[in-house]
């Protein structure tokens, strides 16, 4: 689809709303393929934009908690665990992102859930990027009270209004913000930590030797271990929010090859290095706090604004070194809160659409997931961290292991699943039980391990549990059931290839008899009662079924 409409035909009837969701620029592709039409970014500038919303502070108060909690060392195997799993099963979502322009919601309807099925991820990962956003938003909060003398309750109002205006441009804006706020937020964020290495040497010692706030991380402890892996891994999530970036990438060519490679690798799966780094970074900042200031400042050791302020200060006069904190905090949390907004804003409009064949635009539920992220913040949810991240985690693991197990085993090894993932109504089941069933299972029971349903000995498992579920479920689920829940019908109604030479999605442009917009090869089908094609969007809300395709063999579809 174009952005550029002027020339186009009225819409039909009764589809003045599709008319505006179709053509308005705001929308970003939020329940569909993202044409070619639309992507000229380079892989650079798309690797750039994704990785500039892996800016949030949250990784360094994630640190400090499980440091304290369990000592350097176990801390810092948690977080290479996590990492580890959180990179192998990005690696596969964010190829198909990349290499197919659909974002993770799509990815999972083709992979094992079906098109009414995933709308139970979207919900999960709507859930994280209202936490985030408010996890960013209370540490933007502390910054303007610490800073500026603001009160919390409205530093939790300022740190949220303030992001709308940047997401209801969507890509176009966020792109350009990111790019051009990464070199400051780089200097902010390396110089203090070289400069506390290298004119404190003694602190490297003092940080590998740090056993925890009761002493418990003298030894090295499985539990301990998986207990700080499993706060880490709440951070799986976060591969949906670098999709919403990947999407966008453009096609993969003999002449872009090594660049597009190194984009996808970069921004998707590689994101966790620097999450992994800069959760050890915040640890390392904590225990200087903890060993070197008075107790008053080591009590908000694990704040990244007093984390920050700390070691500023051993740098530059006191105003300036509360200056650089305050500018760090807010920085961090404007790039990493306008990319929960506007993901979360495309999960919840993607849901709310499917279920009730309405389109609302996203601009709706970038204020109502922003509402529900005040809430938190309000509530006081950094008190509660660990725990909430804890059990989030147990969550966003059974998602998105279980999609990355589909696309490995089931899509490639096994050869049961459709390598390309489809998302198109019509062509896709309602729910698909290999996918569906196994986030539930693995969900349901790694969260009652989590909450000790199983005993105290088992608690800290929960995450083992998460993972080997979501890796057993959906092979045994997809041969079990024959595969014959994942394509509704093989045939989409039109004669012309879906992919071009090189093997990406085909550019050819058609016209929706619906709402009269253009739109690529991938985003459209057949329409039942017409000899003509219809779009992904005005399947979606198709109310009473009139364009939608039939099962295979029903009824035989036009061309």
């Amino acid at each position: 689809m174009t952005h550029d409409t002027r020339g186009a035909q009225p819409a039909a009837p009764g589809t003045e709303h599709l008319s505006a969701a179709t053509s308005e620029t705001l929308e970003d592709y939020t329940l569909r393929f993202a044409p070619r039409s639309y992507r000229r970014w380079t892989p650079a500038v798309v690797a750039t934009s994704a990785l500039g919303g892996i800016a949030y502070l949250a990784d360094f108060s994630i640190g400090a908690n499980i440091g304290i909690a369990h000592g350097t060392t176990n801390a810092l195997l948690g977080i290479a665990v996590a990492a580890v799993v959180i990179f192998v099963s990005g690696f596969p979502l964010a190829y198909y992102a990349a290499r197919y322009n659909i974002d993770l919601d799509l990815i999972t309807r083709g992979s094992g859930f079906g098109y009414y099925g995933s709308v139970v991820t979207n919900v999960i990962f709507a859930t994280f990027t209202f936490i985030f956003f408010a996890l960013e938003g209370s540490i933007m909060a502390q910054g303007l009270e610490l800073g500026l003398g603001i009160p919390k309750w409205i530093g939790y109002a300022v740190s949220t209004l303030v992001v709308i205006p940047l997401v209801v441009y969507g890509m176009k804006a966020l792109s350009t913000m990111q790019v051009w706020t990464t070199p400051l937020w780089l200097v902010l964020m390396v110089i203090p930590f070289g400069y506390l290495v290298a004119t404190n040497p003694d602190s490297v010692g003092e940080f590998f030797a740090y056993t925890g706030q009761d002493g418990s991380g003298s030894t090295v402890s499985v539990a301990s271990v998986l207990l700080a892996a499993g706060v880490c891994l709440s951070l799986i999530a976060q591969i949906a929010e670098q999709i919403d970036y990947l999407r966008f990438m453009p096609p993969r060519t003999a002449e872009n090859e090594r660049q597009w490679w190194t984009a996808v690798v970069l921004a998707g799966p590689g994101w966790v290095v620097f999450g992994a780094l800069k959760q050890a970074v915040g640890l390392f900042l904590a225990v200087y706090l903890i060993a070197r200031l008075d107790p008053q400042a080591a009590a908000n050791a694990n704040e990244p604004v007093h984390q920050f302020l700390g070691v500023y200060e051993q740098m530059v006069p006191g105003w300036l070194a509360m200056t650089l904190a305050v500018v760090l905090v807010v920085i961090s949390q404007l790039k990493i809160n306008v990319t929960n907004a506007y993901s979360g804003s495309l999960a919840w409009t993607n849901s709310f659409t499917r279920v009730t064949k309405h389109y609302p635009g996203r601009i709706v539920f970038v204020v109502v997931n922003l509402a529900i992220a005040l809430t938190l913040m309000e509530a006081n949810m950094f008190d509660f961290l660990n725990t909430i991240l804890g059990f989030y985690a147990n969550c966003a693991m059974a998602w998105v292991i279980t999609v990355a197990t589909d696309i490995v085993v089931n899509k490639h090894l096994l050869g049961i699943s459709p390598k390309v993932a489809e998302f198109r109504r019509g062509m896709l089941y309602p729910v698909n039980p290999v996918g569906f069933v196994s986030v539930l299972l693995s969900a349901g029971l790694s969260i009652v391990v989590f909450f000790g349903g199983f005993g105290p000995g088992v608690q800290p498992y929960s995450p083992v549990v998460a993972v080997v579920l979501a890796v057993v479920c959906p092979p045994v689920l997809a041969l079990a059931t024959r595969g014959r829940y994942y394509l509704r019908r093989t045939d989409d109604g039109l004669d012309l290839p879906m992919h071009d030479a090189d093997g990406n999605p085909s550019g050819a442009v058609l016209t929706c008899h619906v709402c009269r917009q253009d739109y690529e090869r991938p985003d459209v089908t057949a329409c039942l009662t017409h000899d003509d094609v219809v779009c992904s969007l005005c399947l979606s809300t198709d109310a009473v079924g009139d364009h939608v395709l039939p099962a295979a063999g029903a009824v035989p579809a036009p061309r």
